[in-house]
């Protein structure tokens, strides 16, 4: 059988393209050898941060005493984790819905190329004149001597567990190690986080990684800086894990964080004739086009920035540029994201570093949350407000953002961004008093 379009996946791109093209009758294919919904709803943003909902009202049951209002905080592990799965269950569930409402086919099988328009699933062949490949990325999981037949935890098990473990150890200091991490900490587990790393979260700038180390140390984290493991052991429930410079660490949970690699369905490149970047993902044009005609990739398979935001912006993208609509290109909005940490990281645009890099004449400036009179009277000072502007144009290059709820704050610059506003609008601006958000037209007022 031949369809208008095949995709193979279920993300947060996948699906809402397939549902928008059998909405104007086109005969659609969707492929998925998992859980509809890819794994933001399954083992990603979803399941975390109705986690981290539970780690963080702990967390700041317990700091409240900074405020001298004292908490006895009891936490219901089992229940916490129950509610968790019961909310990816409502979401996943509202996927399937969305499919079974629509005359998009299903097919819970995993596809393979057998030639550039052939798709194979279930013992069935499928011929599509568009595919889109949407099958995103899995936990990246090193050859580390003793690890394998362990039962170590990544994004796609943690979430399984009925209590966490005691004693944590977790390998990484990425954003799924920090967010998780710092999460089983605040729910009781004694953690320890190793890295390889000079700092935690090493690719945002210093003053950002110093904030988060502090808020890690007051919850009890241990962080093993400019380490890496080189052998695991498990016995009797417990986890050895031995560092490169001879330290052992003991516990009864690890945590591989490492980062992701992405899912490339089998034939991409022998049969479908479909390159691969030099980092593995799969090679698009600013089209989000694959070497071969016809065939696209969006979200993280394609090299895209990890976040759901993105990938779902990438079906928008796809569904104007499969319609002739060469306007819309891979990265043409402006990208912000957040790290659900506390306190928050919210980023968008370009850092002052990264100007410099590029070669762009630029002014930073930052305001700490100390200055900002919420910060004091709510005793959440822990952060600062840093832009990023063209001295010529006034134009906002980009934002930092470090502190309670930044990843809300953030959108208030992202705004001035994609309308092409500047520092100018911003500074003169009238924000309520008092809310953190106060603070932006002051930080922008040191630009004068």
């Amino acid at each position: 059988m031949r369809y208008d379009l095949a995709v193979i996946g279920s993300g947060q791109g996948g699906v809402p393209l397939a549902l928008a093209f059998a909405k104007r009758g086109k005969r659609v294919v969707v492929f998925e050898r998992g859980q509809v919904g890819g794994c933001c709803v399954n083992v990603g943003c979803t399941p975390s941060k109705a986690f981290l909902a539970s780690a963080h009202a702990a967390g700041r049951a317990r700091r409240a005493s900074d405020v001298h209002v004292h908490c006895d905080v009891r936490v219901d592990v089992a229940a916490v984790m129950d509610r968790v799965r019961g909310i990816v269950g409502e979401w996943h569930d509202g996927v399937e819905k969305k499919f079974a409402d629509s005359s998009a086919e299903l097919v819970r099988a995993e596809a393979s190329f057998d030639a550039p328009h052939v798709l194979r699933a279930g013992g069935e062949t499928y011929e599509a004149d568009v595919v889109v490949i949407d099958t995103g990325g899995s936990a990246n999981v090193p050859p580390l001597d003793g690890l394998a037949g362990t039962p170590f935890l990544t994004n796609e098990n943690f979430f399984l567990q009925e209590r966490l473990p005691q004693r944590l150890i977790v390998l990484g200091s990425g954003y799924i190690g920090l967010e998780l991490g710092q999460g089983a900490a605040r729910l009781g587990s004694e953690v320890t986080l190793v890295t390889p790393d000079d700092r935690i979260v090493a690719r945002e700038e210093l003053d950002v990684c110093s904030v988060i180390t502090k808020s890690f140390a007051r919850d009890g984290i241990t962080t093993l800086l400019e380490r890496r493991a080189t052998k695991v052991a498990y016995d009797s429930n417990a986890f050895t894990v031995t560092l490169d410079d001879g330290t052992v660490l003991s516990g009864d949970g690890l945590l591989v964080a490492i980062g992701r690699r992405p899912n490339i369905p089998a034939g991409t490149t022998d049969k479908a004739g479909i390159a691969l970047d030099d980092r593995g993902f799969v090679k698009c044009d600013d089209h989000l086009q694959t070497t071969v005609p016809h065939h696209y990739a969006l979200g993280d398979v394609a090299g895209q920035p990890q976040f759901t935001h993105v990938s779902w912006e990438d079906y928008r993208r796809l569904d104007a540029i499969i319609a002739g609509d060469r306007s819309r290109t891979r990265d043409d909005r402006v990208l912000a994201y957040a790290m659900y940490t506390e306190p928050q990281l919210g980023r968008v645009g370009i850092t002052a570093t990264q100007a410099v890099e590029r070669g762009l004449a630029h002014r930073a400036v930052t305001l700490p949350l100390t200055d900002v009179a919420r910060g004091p009277e709510w005793s959440l000072e822990e952060g600062f407000f840093r832009l990023v502007a063209d001295p010529a144009t006034g134009a906002i290059l980009g934002a930092t953002f470090a502190g309670y709820e930044a990843g809300e704050l953030i959108h208030v610059i992202l705004a001035h961004m994609e309308a092409g506003s500047t520092w100018r609008v911003l500074e003169r601006s009238v924000h309520i008093h008092p809310t953190f958000s106060e603070g932006l037209p002051s930080l922008a007022r040191l630009l004068l």
